[in-house]
């Protein structure tokens, strides 16, 4: 116990927002502030401890998970910075239940509203306490409690703004503290300095903090009745229920500062401390208080010379080096304990409940895994799924000597990141590499590079173009060899026809009188099925049945292989007058957008051959609508880009393969031609 009685312990504190809102340099203005490092980093320059990969450093933005640890007043944090950017949010989703609070970065943006919808409501459905910090204050067009009223549409829960800025000559020069009651003036890179209010301010004051404690006051009678009799409540009662409030998920308090400046950081630091729940209420709100030993990983990190990382939060317990963890499927052996500033790892000793550390060499656990020490004992926590795809492209090895490791190298990304997948195509024999846009694909096929020293080439994924045939036609396949010594024979006679639309293939026979011997029908078959890999267009052949209904065998140089090849014959002669027509995949999509921009995602649909099923607004999303429709699968390459770029990027979609539909005119002949060139 610290004084006054209250808990200590480590606590784990996510940073999230938008993209480019300043999430990396809040942490570099920490890390000055608690003295963990001399002076902030900059993320343009490239200075920062987060950001610090080859990749993040490449395109100047957030690719991964950032981890740093500090104290402040006695008290260890650890800070888990999250990419902003919609292709890379899962980076952060796994850990969300872990943490004891999440602080959101936003602007006073209206173009980003929908971003910061997306943030919060992630972070409410799992009952995170959440403090919003309003960033670039020093740059804000419009009076605060205005942003604050442009913002709140994003969050179910009321924005409590706790602080308001103090003006000068347009500039925001410091900032009035409503639960302290005190007016500060901001230092550059340096603790504010209390000043006294000048006057005119009290009125602004007073109406912003009577605002507070009126939505206090609606989680708590006593409060409500000091003000309607006009009392002013006590500092401390103030603080009380600020902490409680945030705790129980009844309000989100939203503080202001300038990341980039270092003003607002202390009294950040100081609500945090104050305010924000331990390890104790974390536990019991995913429920595993009641375990002896409990730690959820929240990451995984492949690095380049010490292997495997797990970082995890101890949730209940001690864990140490050497100790076997449990995770419901088998058992591992923690080799090293580690602490991580950005990108390096140090050894630490055991890790209590509240800590937050990076276990070594835990081949077989995966990120969202639950880790114990008891043997048996069944502990979980839920983690959310990584989300569908929404773009890929093909993939190959540049040179033939890295095929092999190159599906190694890939596991080891889809392990530390798992939105993205690697698909084998068997009908075209393509590896298709799936993300969440083009940049997340870009990333990974430089972290391939620089980490794994491979390098790869992509194009455009294939469509799986199918044929089948619109007619029925009966064709002999006869085939007859003779070199010497027995020769080769067999002859049939067959039935092709065109089946309903997603029957797939049907064999069958009407032989009678021995005219084919049954012990060869079998073979009959397989030459056929030889043939339906390729069809007279070039493409796989669906939806066709065929009848074996006559032939001639010879008692000597009849064999399995010669009716084989008589079958794939018949099929060769017969197939191209049955009017083979192309088939081209459609997808069932679902295309989740604010209602503002479904007009222009209609519009998008039907630009791209698409057919909208209707749409329906999107359950627990107030101003979001979901639409329903097909669409060919050659006209999603690029959806995604489109529909970010119509949406401030927030769209998104899902999309599952529905039915086969044929493709005729124009576009069948260039898909013809195409592929006539490719095979050349």
């Amino acid at each position: 116990m610290s004084d006054n009685g209250r808990k200590t312990g480590p606590r784990c504190i996510a940073i999230v927002g938008p993209f480019a809102g300043g999430k990396t340099s809040l942490l570099e203005a920490i890390l000055a502030r608690t003295g963990a490092i001399d002076k902030p980093g900059s993320v343009t320059n490239g200075s920062s401890i987060g950001d610090a990969s080859a990749e993040a450093r490449a395109h100047s933005m957030s690719v991964e998970l950032n981890v740093a640890e500090t104290t402040f007043m006695d008290d260890t944090y650890t800070f888990l910075d999250c990419p902003g950017s919609v292709e890379f949010t899962f980076e952060g989703e796994p850990l969300v239940g872990g943490i004891d609070a999440a602080i959101v970065v936003a602007e006073p943006d209206e173009k980003k509203i929908s971003a910061l919808q997306v943030v919060l409501r992630h972070l409410e459905e799992r009952n995170v306490p959440r403090f919003l910090f309003l960033n670039k204050i020093d740059k804000a067009s419009m009076g605060v409690r205005d942003a604050l009223a442009m913002l709140q549409p994003a969050s179910e829960t009321p924005l409590v703004l706790r602080q308001i800025p103090i003006w000068k000559d347009e500039i925001a020069t410091g900032f009035i503290d409503l639960a302290l009651d005190r007016a500060f003036v901001y230092r550059e890179h340096a603790a504010s300095e209390v000043v006294e209010l000048e006057a005119g301010e009290e009125s602004r004051r007073d109406e912003a903090r009577f605002s507070m404690l009126e939505t206090l006051a609606d989680h708590d009678d006593a409060l409500m009745e000091q003000l309607l009799e006009d009392i002013q409540p006590p500092r401390d009662k103030v603080f009380a229920d600020l902490a409680a409030e945030l705790r129980a998920g009844q309000i989100v308090p939203v503080l202001i500062g300038s990341a980039l400046n270092g003003n607002g950081i202390l009294r950040l630091l100081k609500a945090l401390r104050h305010e924000a729940p331990f390890v104790d209420r974390t536990a019991a709100r995913l429920g595993v208080e009641g375990s002896s030993s409990c730690a959820q990983v929240l990451k995984t990190f492949h690095t380049a010379h010490g292997g495997k990382l797990s970082l995890v939060r101890v949730l209940t317990g001690e864990f140490a080096d050497g100790a076997t963890v449990y995770n419901g499927d088998g058992d591992e052996r923690i080799s090293g304990v580690f602490g991580l500033m950005g990108q390096e790892p140090s050894k630490r000793g055991n890790t209590a409940a509240g800590a937050t550390a990076a276990f070594g060499r835990l081949d077989e656990i995966k990120t969202g895994d639950t880790l114990t020490l008891e043997k048996g004992q069944s502990v979980s926590i839920d983690v959310p799924a990584a989300p569908a795809p929404v773009f890929g492209q093909a993939i190959a090895a540049r040179e033939r000597k890295d095929e092999v490791k190159l599906t190694t190298a890939i596991a080891k990304i889809m392990e530390e990141d798992p939105s993205i997948s690697l698909a084998h195509n068997q009908d075209i024999n393509e590896m298709v590499l799936r993300g969440q846009g083009e940049m997340h694909l870009r990333v990974a096929l430089e972290r391939l590079n620089h980490k794994y020293g491979i390098a790869a080439e992509t194009r455009p994924s294939q469509v799986p173009y199918k044929e089948t045939i619109r007619k029925a036609a009966e064709v002999r396949g006869r085939h007859k060899k003779q070199s010497g010594g027995h020769g080769q024979f067999g002859d049939v006679v067959v039935d092709i026809k065109p089946l309903p639309r997603g029957s797939g293939f049907e064999f069958s026979d009407v032989i009678s009188g021995g005219v084919v011997p049954k012990g060869y029908i079998p073979s009959v078959e397989a030459g056929v099925k030889d043939y339906l890999g390729s069809g007279p267009l070039g493409f796989p052949v669906v939806d066709v049945a065929v009848c074996l209904k006559d032939g001639s065998y010879h008692s000597v140089d009849s064999s399995d292989q010669a009716f084989r090849t008589a079958g794939r014959i018949a099929m060769t002669e017969g197939m191209p007058q049955c009017s083979p027509v192309l088939l081209e995949p459609v997808m069932a999509v679902e295309i989740a957008v604010p209602s503002d921009a479904t007009a222009k995602i209609n519009g998008i649909i039907s630009t791209r051959r698409g057919q909208i099923l209707g749409f329906d607004a999107r359950p627990g999303w107030d101003g979001w609508d979901v639409v329903q429709a097909h669409m060919p699968e050659s006209e999603m390459q690029n959806l995604i880009v489109e529909l970010r770029s119509a949406t401030a990027g927030v769209g998104t979609f899902t999309a599952e393969f529905d039915h086969l539909a044929e493709l005729t005119g124009k576009l069948a002949d260039q898909v013809l031609a195409s592929h006539a060139a490719e095979a050349a």
